[in-house]
């Protein structure tokens, strides 16, 4: 059965791989045996060293998913320096704060387009090869606002909503081309997200009484969710939304 969790051979892009979620995404998987390309707006240094301290090879590609400018030349690169993309991590993702009454329309776009827009039409164009190679794994980077309202995030919220639905509707169309398309539900994680959440005493003890397992996650945790998704070992498994929380949703 281990070997069903074997990447060994596999090609696969992280967003947002250059820090937190995405950087132990990215290492979980080469540690798997996959070879990554990385994305992300600044060069990834630590992340490189991680992956081909394990013996894989690692492309980083500075780009900035605000737009959808970069996406052709994403999928170009891993292709060429690899001849294929075997999985796909939709991680890039952005975060903006305010009451809902003051929420600007700067905010709420700047949020939509990189967590939302920009991540379908990477799955398009890495679906398209995928479908036409016969198979291939996408992981969208969801949320627990996925699932909940939250409060001071309407594009965020609305954003992962969106992510979940667009997660369910590619594995829907795509299921039986080969293509497994699934999510990851992170919980309250120590990123540069939560930092503000951390830092305000109240917030963080309200988070931390609501969360089972009594602590903040790692960005660690999703190590083996990922790998899970992206191996054959999740071949029958298509719109799922995995919940990495501590038991939040649980309670």
């Amino acid at each position: 059965m281990s070997n069903a969790f074997d990447l060994t051979g596999k090609t696969a892009i992280v967003t947002g791989g250059n820090v937190g979620l995405g950087q132990a995404i990215a290492v979980a998987l080469a540690s798997a045996g996959a070879d990554i390309v990385s994305t992300s707006r600044r060069a990834a240094p630590e992340t490189q060293s991680a992956v081909e301290a394990l013996g894989r090879r690692f492309v980083g590609i500075e780009a900035d998913l605000s737009t959808t400018a970069p996406i052709a030349g994403i999928v170009e690169r891993a292709l060429a320096e690899f001849g294929k993309v075997d999985v796909l991590v939709n991680n890039a993702g952005i975060i903006r704060r305010n009451d809902s009454v003051d929420f600007s329309e700067d905010d709420w776009d700047s949020v939509i387009d990189t967590n939302l827009k920009s991540a379908f039409f990477l799955a398009q164009a890495a679906g398209r090869h995928m479908i036409a190679q016969g198979g291939g794994k996408i992981i969208n980077i969801a949320s627990m606002l996925s699932f909940q309202g939250g409060i001071r995030v309407p594009s965020y919220t609305a954003s992962k909503s969106g992510l979940a639905g667009i997660t369910k509707l590619l594995a829907c169309e795509w299921a039986s081309k080969g293509v497994n398309v699934n999510a990851i539900a992170p919980g309250y994680m120590t990123t540069d997200n939560t930092e503000a959440l951390r830092a305000d005493a109240k917030r963080n003890a309200q988070i931390l009484d609501r969360i089972p397992a009594g602590r903040w996650g790692e960005a660690s945790d999703l190590g083996g969710a990922a790998v899970f998704l992206a191996s054959s070992a999740s071949d029958y498994v298509h719109g799922a939304i995995i919940p990495v929380d501590g038991g939040w949703l649980a309670r």
